[in-house]
């Protein structure tokens, strides 16, 4: 990483907790406190703002290789900064799969060469997400991208043999398995949750019992195994109840919830807008509550954005043809702050564990997550929580327009973003990225 300028952020409130002044040079924080000074620095007014460590999404897709039609690593590296993000982990499910050592080494190039966050390849479990033999976890995780979270996300590894085996590998070099908890058989031709609108609707129901069944097994398995798990895009209050379970039993578990699921319920389906199709499906009212509540608990664990985007024609057409997924990259915190930290349930101090420390954590990534102190990596995201803002997918710089907080009033927004102590967003728009060394 090229050497990078000094600057100096006056006045912020350090996880919404004390005021103090940070100053970065040379990609490092070299200085935390009060009254600091600096004579070669580009002073920043962060009065008002409140400065984070820089967020970590364990579950985004950036669909390239092969589906530059609904995202490239480029386009969905920048709405992470400006989302606030600073590392990225890119999900399996590209065109080839990235199931060898040598995808997962072109996403992690691409990524160096982009230089708006780090970008974390995960590794697929099974070859071509197919769900009958293991991939080149090993040769995946050796490699320069050094791999170290494996999911089929988008499908469920449904063959506890092959997910012991999985979680026995990855087991060798503290490795985790994301698992997309959702049986197969529960859910063919599902169309939304399962439910009284679903009933109503007519649409083939998507259970609760799908996603919460593979979550029991999965953590037997790991308990078993004495490896780590990590469950994606948690939905139901059963399935809270099941983590709980785990948790107390010292089962090494972790698992995420998406901002959509903290917000969004199954009666937006009412509507048949494509928009809302996702999977995990929205699920009720009281299956968002028991998210919020669980992650206050601390029995879910990080927000996982779940960003997926799409090409219009996959979105605009009958809902039973739409594909399912929906962008959130660019108002996640914005999304959290508003089910979370105005709710009273949680603190920014909170924020920065669910949506910064614990995901670095969980992925090791080295060098994310880290304390505002002197000496750690100038990885971090100042917040302006009093601002407000209207959601327009257009304005974005995501590919993908499926965004269902469109025309939703959100409060917070993004500042300035400092990956490797260069701010690559500052008053709330890109800037430059990082040069890495080689590129």
């Amino acid at each position: 990483m090229t050497k990078s300028s000094t600057y100096l952020i006056k006045g912020a409130s350090l996880l919404g907790e004390r005021e103090a002044d940070i100053l970065i040079r040379d990609g490092l924080i070299t200085e935390v406190g009060a009254d600091v000074s600096s004579s070669e620095a580009d002073i920043i007014d962060a009065k008002g703002l409140i400065a984070l460590p820089g967020l970590v999404d364990l579950h985004t897709h950036l669909r390239e290789p092969g589906l530059e039609d609904a995202e490239t690593v480029e386009t969905g590296s920048r709405a992470a900064a400006l989302g606030g993000y600073t590392a990225v982990f890119a999900m399996a499910n590209s065109n080839p799969v990235a199931d060898t050592a040598g995808v997962v080494e072109q996403v992690y190039e691409l990524g160096r060469k982009s230089g708006w966050t780090e970008v974390q390849p995960i590794g697929a479990v099974t070859t071509g997400l197919a769900g009958e033999r293991l991939s080149e976890i090993g040769a995946m995780a050796e490699s320069r991208a050094k791999v170290r979270v494996f999911s089929d996300d988008g499908m469920c590894v449904w063959d506890p043999a092959l997910m012991r085996r999985a979680l026995e590998y990855v087991k060798t070099f503290n490795g985790v398995v994301a698992q997309h908890a959702q049986e197969p058989r529960l859910t063919e031709g599902a169309q939304m949750n399962e439910g009284k609108v679903s009933a109503e609707l007519g649409l083939a129901g998507w259970p609760a019992v799908a996603e919460e069944s593979i979550i029991a097994r999965d953590v037997l398995l790991a308990e078993h195994v004495g490896s780590r798990l990590h469950i994606c895009h948690l939905s139901t209050k059963g399935s809270v109840e099941i983590v709980r379970w785990a948790k107390e039993r010292g089962i090494d578990v972790t698992a995420e919830a998406t901002p959509h699921h903290l917000l969004l319920t199954d009666e937006l389906v009412r509507t048949y807008d494509p928009v809302y199709k996702v999977n995990p499906p929205l699920r009720t009212e009281e299956d968002v509550m028991a998210l919020r509540q669980a992650i206050a608990d601390g029995i879910i664990d990080i927000i996982g954005t779940d960003h997926a985007p799409h090409p219009t024609e996959s979105k605009d057409c009958e809902w039973a043809c739409a594909a399912n997924g929906m962008t959130g990259l660019e108002q996640a915190l914005s999304i959290v702050q508003k089910t979370l930290v105005d709710t009273g349930l949680i603190s920014w101090a909170d924020v920065a564990r669910i949506m910064s420390t614990k995901p670095a954590e969980i992925g090791l990534a080295t060098g994310q997550g880290r304390p505002l102190e002197t000496g750690e990596p100038a990885n971090l995201v100042l917040v302006d929580p009093a601002a407000t803002r209207t959601i327009d997918p257009q304005a974005q710089a995501t590919k993908g327009k499926n965004n269902p907080y469109r025309g939703l009033e959100v409060p917070g927004a993004v500042v300035a973003t400092f990956y490797g102590g260069h701010p690559v967003v500052k008053d709330g728009k890109l800037t430059t990225p990082v040069v890495h060394a080689g590129n």
